[in-house]
């Protein structure tokens, strides 16, 4: 493939310095990788949690000792093994002592029920577990029906110290009372795990880019949840791809500075885990570890002890933050890129989030498949562009038709992207595979988008999101982006409901910031603002809005909830 903006007409817009395409073979697997950085960055504090710093050598001895630990199991290369945690030390030392091992990380989302921890347990076929014990009775109610034979059990304190560590544990469990009552007999505490692997030795599997390193659950929110398979070469081409893009902007931190990046999305999630974990070990960047980043108080009295550099966070948190009475007391100087993914930036949020940090938000697209990130605004960019800006290094994309042939440039169609960091396909499902992955090797991603002249790409819905009213095509996200300029709109959605006249009509839910706010101030808002048959039929008040941990607005449940 050769740098040509006739085949790539997006090279054009990229910021100075960014290359057509990078050498993703420099590494054999993500264990090669982080060893370079275990010894390269020895003495930097790799996450920051709860005003205790663990170091990359801390991480690297600690996660050779779970390695050891794993082994001694008799588990053995390929084999699946769990995490269910939110952002605590612990987990980037299970990841690193996972794989490591020779074995395949399974991120689990730590707020499913028991139903749906079974189903990934079961369609993984994990055989060990490593889960934090505020959701271990949901482990409990379905570890019978699964193939789970080895549970790891940590606590929020574990890697704070003696002291610290007994005082936060018994808070967590007497006084806020987060860990309801289980019963593990099998569970073997993470610390003692880790003794037991000291004593240990590794004997050191043979890794090739083409060994799975990640099973990856989609989020479910299009149906059942299927397991992306992402091989050590997927998640080590998306890192480079991330650290080549982010380069002229974190070029700007002083040279005195350590890069630092601010870790609030969960970890188990695509997003954090490549471009905050993944990328901080390859650039020896400092996580700063956010355990719940819905307790936003508590994220900006962290924040505000740290210098940071890069933020990646979705639409939501950039939203609540903003608007949050406590945004001023956190030093938003030294922020050089603020990322947007996992759902629709909102202009009315990115331009209030402008106006009080300096720092635009660049957004980017991605999914679960493409280990995550596809596309991304450039990080020279000075405002909002609205779109989700141009392909990576290395990738193409296209529009297609229902029929599999590529659109014109400005028409809609479902986006396709081709590149080393899409998955390997669905875990089990040929099928659902074949589904998705076409002859010439593009993943079909559902949703649909449309490219400009310098190739940027904007997306105008999920297929299934689309509202069909009397034979319109009406896009959420158009609505969404229009109401939630309204001032007195805190957050909104937009659904389809049947209706009998039109087939569907438009119904838009809204989160309040102002109280005041009327309906009839909403209609009248929509009618200057969308054309008939974009205007919502029926419009609700919420106190809020049903959405993933990560903050992706559930539109299926509203939907299901008419």
């Amino acid at each position: 493939m050769t740098a040509s903006t006739a085949d790539r007409p997006w090279l054009g817009s990229y910021s100075p310095g960014v290359p057509a395409d990078i050498d993703v073979a420099q590494y054999s697997s993500l264990v090669h990788l982080m060893e370079e950085s275990f010894g390269k960055y020895a003495n930097r504090p790799a996450y920051s949690f709860m005003g205790k710093q663990i170091t990359f050598a801390q991480t690297d001895s600690l996660s050779l000792a779970f390695a050891a630990y794993l082994q001694g199991l008799g588990l053995v290369k390929g084999d699946r093994v769990a995490i269910m945690m939110p952002n605590v030390p612990q987990y980037p030392v299970a990841v690193a002592g996972i794989l490591r091992a020779g074995l395949v990380v399974v991120n689990v989302n730590p707020l499913y029920t028991p139903r749906e921890l079974e189903h990934q347990l079961k369609d993984s076929g994990a055989k060990a577990i490593v889960i934090i014990e505020n959701f271990a009775s949901t482990l409990q109610q379905c570890i019978a029906n699964t193939p789970v034979k080895h549970v790891v059990l940590t606590s929020m304190g574990d890697q704070l110290g003696l002291l610290k560590g007994a005082l936060v544990n018994y808070v967590v469990r007497n006084v806020k009372k987060m860990v309801p009552a289980f019963s593990l007999p099998q569970a073997v505490r993470f610390n003692d795990a880790i003794a037991k692997g000291t004593r240990g030795t590794l004997k050191r599997p043979d890794i090739k880019p083409d060994d799975m390193a990640v099973l990856q659950y989609t989020g479910g929110t299009t149906g059942v949840s299927k397991g992306a398979v992402l091989l050590h070469r997927n998640v080590i081409a998306n890192l480079l791809q991330s650290d080549a893009w982010n380069e002229p902007a974190m070029s700007r931190v002083p040279e005195n500075e350590q890069p630092t990046s601010v870790c609030a999305l969960p970890l188990y999630h695509i997003f954090a885990f490549t471009v905050n974990m993944m990328l901080g070990m390859r650039t020896g960047a400092l996580n700063i570890l956010i355990p719940n980043p819905r307790d936003l108080p508590a994220v900006l009295k962290e924040l505000g002890k740290h210098t940071f550099h890069s933020f990646p966070a979705v639409n939501t948190l950039f939203n609540g933050l903003a608007n949050h009475p406590e945004f001023n007391t956190v030093n938003w100087s030294n922020l050089k890129v603020s990322v947007g993914g996992g759902m629709a930036v909102q202009s009315a949020v990115a331009k209030l989030w402008l106006e009080k940090t300096g720092c635009p938000i660049c957004e980017g697209y991605g999914l679960s498949e493409t280990s995550p990130s596809a596309t991304c605004n450039p990080t020279t960019s000075t405002a909002f562009s609205g779109t989700i800006g141009l392909p990576l290094s290395n990738t193409w994309l296209k529009c297609l038709d229902d029929d599999g042939v590529e659109v014109p440039m400005g028409q809609p169609g479902e986006i396709a992207i081709k590149g080393p960091q899409v998955m390997a396909g669905y875990w089990q499902r040929p099928d659902e595979t074949a589904k998705v992955m076409t002859p010439d090797g593009y993943f079909k991603t559902g949703d649909v988008g449309v490219m400009d002249e310098r190739g940027y790409f904007r997306i105008v819905d999920r297929k299934k999101d689309m509202v069909l009213v009397s034979g319109f095509n009406v896009y959420p996200n158009e609505v969404e982006d229009v109401v939630a300029q309204l001032p007195g709109v805190m957050e909104c959605a937009v659904v389809g409901v049947p209706d009998d006249k039109s087939g569907e009509a438009v119904k838009l839910v809204i989160v309040k910031k102002d109280e005041a706010l009327t309906e009839a101030q909403v209609r009248d808002y929509c009618k200057a603002n969308l054309t008939g048959y974009k205007q919502p039929k029926v419009v609700e008040f919420r106190t809020e809005l049903p959405k993933t941990p990560v903050g992706k607005i559930l539109r299926r449940e509203l939907r299901d909830k008419k």
